[in-house]
């Protein structure tokens, strides 16, 4: 059985209660070899288009970097303190026109780790398999407070997990 993670309510790609957003549902998964993925789940709607019926590239591009960014949480208590991955760079390639109103999958993974650096890779998947995007990136280790100067905690954010 797969571990859900947490949603927020505002972010773009896993706000609950974000009007415009994705609501991706991300869940921790294995690979074949037994390596540790992120799994994400959504379906685009008419407000992530960008030509008539396809998703924007600049959506699909925000999925697959919080689907590898979200990777540094496997496995992740909930009482240990919460590291973020937090973009340096990040590199999309797109293969495929990705289509609207239809659920679609990403998976991401770490591929190296260092104590305050990471890099991964990932993929969007169209529903027969194919790869419809593919990316690689570089994420720094954060914890919340070092990302932002606003004040909060994890229920004014509504970070959790939503069924």
């Amino acid at each position: 059985m797969m571990k859900k993670q947490p949603n927020s309510y505002y972010c773009f790609v896993c706000g609950m209660k974000n009007i415009g957003g994705v609501r991706v549902a991300f869940y921790e998964d294995h690979d074949a070899d037994g390596r540790g993925e992120v799994l994400a789940r959504f379906t685009g709607r008419d407000e992530h288009q960008g030509y008539p019926g396809r998703m924007h590239g600049g959506v699909i591009t925000g999925i697959l970097d919080e689907t590898i960014g979200r990777a540094i949480n496997i496995g992740d208590s909930p009482d240990a303190p919460m590291v973020w991955g937090v973009t340096i760079e990040l590199n999309v390639q797109f293969h495929k026109p990705t289509p609207l109103g239809v659920e679609l999958t990403a998976r991401g993974r770490i591929q190296e780790e260092e104590r305050r650096l990471f890099t991964g890779t990932g993929e969007l998947y169209l529903p027969d398999g194919e790869v419809a995007a593919s990316a690689t990136g570089k994420y720094i280790k954060l914890a919340l407070e070092e990302i932002s100067d606003i004040e909060v905690d994890a229920e004014v954010l509504g970070w959790r997990v939503y069924e």
